[in-house]
């Protein structure tokens, strides 16, 4: 019986066939991995070496984010507190308030080695994406726009997908993030209503968030 395809048409075929298998694979894959909540970490809440409680620092104490995060308005990057901005209130031998509590010794023997505490990270953003939180700080976004209400968690949560998606959504109409830059760190503001709706802030802090792709990737 005389054959129906070449024998190169027949490789051809043989070659679609793998390709689409791989494909479809890879797709599947790919779909997959971005729908996990690890991919966007929505609700991620990692058990940290210590109990540290934004609740209670921030919520019924009192303590402004720049005490612990103190390069956020001046570096790229919200800085984690070292053991020494800690032992400033929790050290047995100056202001002791339970500085020799068991779920803080993790921080006394950091202060002591001078090795960091293994803190486990809660936002992260894909390597290839840069962003400068000096740059959005300085201009009256607040850490409550990425970060949620953290001084109502007992547990620092991932808050916000912190997609492109996301991030192009307030580049887009910025105002609607915008508080006066004196009230970035207060974690209980609420824009009165006859306050201004973030217009004539953008305005006179020249707010003209980037679109190009090569702000964020670089």
């Amino acid at each position: 019986m005389p054959a129906i395809f070449s024998r190169s048409l027949d490789f051809y075929v043989r070659q679609l066939g793998v390709g689409l298998v791989v494909g479809v694979s890879l797709f599947s894959i790919g779909f997959y991995y971005y729908a996990l909540p690890s991919y966007t970490r929505v609700g991620y809440t990692p058990e940290q070496p210590v109990p540290f409680s934004h609740q209670l620092h921030v919520g019924h104490l009192g303590m402004d984010c720049t005490y612990c995060h103190q390069a956020v308005f001046e570096g790229p990057h919200a800085n984690v507190p070292a053991s020494q901005t800690c032992m400033n209130c929790h050290n047995p031998k100056k202001a002791n308030v339970k500085g020799t509590s068991p779920l803080l010794a993790p921080v006394r023997m950091s202060f002591e080695t001078g090795s960091p505490v293994e803190w486990k990270r809660v936002h992260k953003l894909p390597e290839f994406a840069y962003f400068n939180h000096a740059v959005h700080v300085n201009k009256g976004v607040s850490c409550v726009s990425c970060h949620g209400q953290v001084n109502e968690m007992k547990v620092i949560t991932h808050d916000q997908v912190l997609s492109m998606g996301w991030c192009l959504k307030c580049h887009n109409a910025p105002e609607k993030s915008l508080r006066p830059v004196s009230e970035v760190t207060n974690l209980t503001w609420a824009r009165g209503k006859h306050e201004d709706d973030g217009t004539a802030i953008k305005k006179n802090l020249a707010v003209n968030p980037p679109m190009n792709c090569q702000s964020c990737h670089r």
